[in-house]
């Protein structure tokens, strides 16, 4: 496969990397997954947004720009024969001297590495279970979609390798927070609910837009601080992220609930669809 890497587009096992860039050393380095649906980036405005955000608050001077990506992203797509694809956009600090600098980065890594998917099928169905490691708290004053992972990686190794399953944090209060590599959100009385961004979860870009969507829709969303025992009032729940889009619980611990067959995430998950080809960002919802 070909990857895109500061400007050049290269073979994967050509890729090289300084050990003494600060993305490796420190993990001061901020990436952005998203899908491709027959050619068309959903959502990328969205999350070039976020990045570039993300980039300023640790002090990686590099503005990603929406043209620059758009170009890179076609020949990516051309040179790997792909049309639907998993993109992962990365930004790494670059090379810096070992320690712990206060001075901002100018000289960033800019790689783009392409997965192929298949085009999108049916819904999506999981089972879900909590977590025995909590949600570590967010490094900075908000979690960043950053090179800091272990958190992750060791709720993968709890969960093993099933791919039908989600794991689901607490937070170290006990509140829920969210999934290994997902947003959760439930139905109670055809009521929306998701934890709040300041239980120090990540403002997810597919959080983002089904909040969008389903207020469209005429839903109430509610965002807050819950325990586990309020989803023993659920009659739906469901998960997000960018490329597995939203995906239903069929088996929430020994809770069984309607998965795919449930009526709001069919609502959402068909409306999300509508979009998948055309979107840019969640503010072009109409």
């Amino acid at each position: 496969m070909y990857l895109y890497m500061n400007g050049e587009m290269i073979q994967e096992e050509e890729a090289r990397i300084s050990p003494f860039d600060h993305g490796f050393l420190y993990g001061m380095g901020i990436f952005e997954t998203f899908r491709v649906y027959d050619g068309h980036p959903f959502l990328l405005e969205d999350h070039l947004e976020r990045l570039n955000s993300s980039l300023t608050m640790i002090g990686i001077q590099k503005i990603i720009n929406k043209d620059e990506v758009i170009q890179a992203l076609k020949l990516l797509l051309e040179k790997n024969q792909l049309s639907n694809a998993y993109i992962r956009l990365n930004v790494s600090a670059g090379v810096g001297a070992v320690g712990l600098p206060v001075e901002p980065y100018e000289h960033a890594n800019v790689m783009m590495f392409v997965k192929p998917l298949p085009e999108a099928g049916g819904p999506i169905e999981k089972e879900a279970q909590f977590l025995k490691l909590s949600r570590n708290t967010p490094e900075g004053s908000m979690r960043l979609k950053s090179h800091h992972y272990m958190n992750n990686l060791l709720a993968k190794k709890e969960i093993g390798n099933r791919t039908d399953v989600e794991g689901i944090f607490l937070t170290q209060d006990g509140c829920i927070a969210e999934g290994i590599v997902s947003n959760i959100f439930w139905v109670i009385d055809n009521q929306l609910f998701t934890p709040d961004l300041d239980t120090g979860i990540l403002n997810g870009i597919t959080r983002s837009f089904t909040i969008e969507l389903a207020r469209k829709k005429g839903l109430q969303v509610q965002e807050g601080f819950y325990k586990p025992d309020v989803l023993d009032k659920a009659t739906e729940i469901f998960v997000t992220n960018s490329i597995q889009e939203i995906v239903a619980i069929s088996k929430f611990n020994s809770l069984v609930l309607p998965g795919v067959k449930g009526e709001l995430f069919q609502m959402l998950h068909q409306a999300y669809r509508l979009y998948t080809h055309s979107l840019w960002s969640r503010k072009e919802i109409k």
